[in-house]
């Protein structure tokens, strides 16, 4: 809103806001009237990030728009349906959110996304704490002299962030930096790790009486299972492979159809695919619709999984099939809209008009600023909509919103959380005159740099900050009806 109120339209903003806040009212107590939230996730892991660091340190940033102390281990996350992570941190000058949920994601999707040394942090991850839990044996190669879970983590944190921030950081403990140089100048690059689980496309569109994709399997478990929607759509519908036959579990590499029966309905349906497999280490974990420190993952336990594949059909005419993929190089979200019916049509992305011809696809990049919210609607024939909302969060560093360009789908202003806690002091000294390992700062060193193990943010914080994106989002639909959308065709 801050965008109205400095163009002088106080009593315009006022009346959107109200709207606005209407509406995410309503979005709680009229799930029927809400715009399908459109598909922009292939799949994977998807955890939430716990308020304590199984194993910290302190570590020493000097240089740079920040300097000072800054903690320095490992992230416990708890992942939805079941298993635990254990992860890094690859985004030195953001804090944390306790209580954030995140998502597994792909490095072009992340902080890492042409990051060219980013394969050296995975030669890290696999050649040290907690990969490596022979201690003694990782101290003797690195010349450590004695390590334990601190002080590995925190030296292998360390080499890390001279990777992916490019910082300027050693370690407070002299055997953590040791390690830490030892890894640094080690480190080999190495191809970024295959997904848990993915599908690919997320939606595909057809006519009924044939099957409707395919839909393709990648994953690095030995079995999926696949669960249709159900009662969310007809029971005629099945899922099954090339040959027609009925598919409940499938592999990596299976291509799978929606089965839609001669005479059913326009209509859509979805299915899921679930497997419990170890996530590869050195996989990216990003913010679910909020800004929160980006992670890569370092250890995993057997974890559960999920992706979702949507269909659409018609009998005649035009049949949209959409979906978004987030591009942080190209700094927007992707969005493809494909025919699949007899008819071209007009599909509205953003405001702007654009044709689809039959049996063809259309690809637009719709622009959204970094570390804020975005919602994009799409529109297309007989009432077709879909909704994309997020964060953009794709570089390291925190972001300077009073001058970043708002993002499409974004007047909250960049509300939402912040660095974690307020600039975090030095640790106190212990007695034996290192650092203290308390994991809270203490109350008289100079530090101003934020302390990225702990969190002043909780999981209030992630539903006001999510309660905003549904009011921006709202605020700029109003605002745009009274726009004519532009054309592109």
């Amino acid at each position: 809103m801050s965008s109205v109120l400095r163009r002088g339209s106080a009593r315009l903003a006022t009346a959107v806001l109200a709207t606005a806040l209407a509406v995410a009212g309503a979005v709680g107590t009229a799930g029927a009237a809400v715009v399908e939230e459109g598909p922009q996730d292939a799949g994977g892991v998807t955890a939430t990030l716990g308020g304590e660091m199984p194993a910290k340190a302190w570590a020493h940033v000097k240089g740079g728009s920040r300097p000072g102390n800054v903690m320095a281990g490992l992230f416990e996350m708890k992942v939805e349906g079941g298993g635990t992570l254990q992860t890094y941190c690859v985004d030195i000058d953001t804090g944390t959110v306790n209580g954030a949920a995140y998502k597994e994601a792909g490095w072009s999707e992340s902080s890492l996304q042409n990051n060219p040394r980013a394969g050296r942090i995975r030669w890290i991850l696999q050649n040290s704490y907690p990969r490596v839990d022979d201690l003694a044996a990782l101290a003797r190669k690195s010349g450590a002299g004695t390590l334990d879970a601190d002080r590995a983590a925190a030296g292998t944190q360390v080499a890390i962030w001279r990777y992916s921030d490019g910082a300027n950081v050693e370690a407070n403990d002299p055997a953590a930096e040791k390690l830490a140089d030892y890894l640094y100048e080690k480190a080999e690059d190495l191809k970024e790790p295959a997904a848990s689980l993915s599908l690919d496309p997320l939606a595909v569109s057809g006519r009924p009486g044939g099957r409707i994709g395919p839909v393709t399997v990648r994953t690095n478990a030995d079995s999926v299972t696949i669960t249709p929607s159900g009662d969310a759509g007809p029971r005629n519908v099945k899922i099954v492979d090339k040959a027609g036959k009925p598919v409940t579990t499938t592999a990596d590499g299976g291509r799978l159809y929606f089965d839609v029966p001669a005479g059913t309905p326009d209509g859509g349906t979805s299915f899921t695919a679930a497997v419990n497999t170890e996530v590869p280490v050195g996989r990216a974990f990003i913010g679910d619709r909020i800004r929160t420190q980006t992670m890569i993952l370092a250890g995993s336990s057997r974890s559960a999984a999920t992706a979702v594949a949507t269909a659409h059909w018609a009998k005649k005419g035009a049949v949209p099939a959409v979906s978004a993929r987030k591009k942080c190089a190209e700094g927007g979200l992707e969005i493809t809209a494909g025919n699949r019916g007899d008819r071209p049509y007009t599909v509205v992305i953003d405001g702007r008009r654009h044709r689809v011809e039959p049996g063809r696809s259309r690809t637009v990049l719709v622009k959204a600023a970094e570390d804020r919210p975005y919602r994009i609607a799409v529109g297309g024939p007989g009432g077709f909509s879909r909704t994309f909302s997020g964060v953009l969060d794709c570089r390291t560093g925190a972001s300077d919103v009073t001058t970043t360009a708002t993002a499409v789908g974004d007047t909250t202003g960049g509300a939402g959380p912040s660095p974690s806690g307020s600039p975090a002091p030095a640790p106190a000294d212990g007695a034996d005159g290192s650092p203290g390992r308390s994991g809270l700062p203490s109350p008289d060193a100079d530090s101003d740099l934020a302390v990225t193990g702990g969190s002043g943010a909780t999981p209030a914080t992630v539903g006001i900050a999510a309660a905003l994106v549904v009011v921006g989002g709202a605020a700029v639909f109003l605002l745009r009806r009274k726009k004519a959308p532009a054309t592109d065709e």
